[in-house]
């Protein structure tokens, strides 16, 4: 199993900037990429960014040049940081770990991003 603890979130103005940890502990070797995703509501779930283990690191359209995912691997932590936010980041984060074996997808637990106009 792996386990996905989020940080970081909260109320910000437009224009502002937040950044967000997710550390993972358990079965570490098998995680073949990290990510947050993002769930606004009446909205479906969307990638924001995305690192797999090799490095390759993939970004939303609407979020490239304003995000910035990073990974510590001495930490197995991933960290987002979001810059110039708009009222639309406004969503419930998501970190999420995608694995080799069932279930293949952990989640973490969601933090709140609310951008203010």
């Amino acid at each position: 199993q792996v386990q996905l603890v989020e940080s970081g979130g909260g109320l910000v103005q437009a224009g502002g900037s937040l950044r967000l940890s997710c550390a993972a502990s358990g079965r570490l070797f098998g995680i073949n990429a990290m990510g947050w995703y993002r769930q606004a509501p009446g909205k479906q779930r969307e990638l924001v960014a995305r690192i797999r283990s090799g490095g390759l690191t993939s970004y939303a359209d609407s979020v490239k040049g304003r995000f910035t995912l990073s990974r510590d691997n001495a930490k197995n932590t991933v960290t987002l940081q979001m810059n110039s936010l708009k009222p639309e980041d406004t969503a419930v984060y998501f970190c999420r770990a995608d694995v080799d074996i069932v279930p293949y997808v952990y989640w973490g637990q969601g933090t709140h991003v609310t951008v203010s106009s």
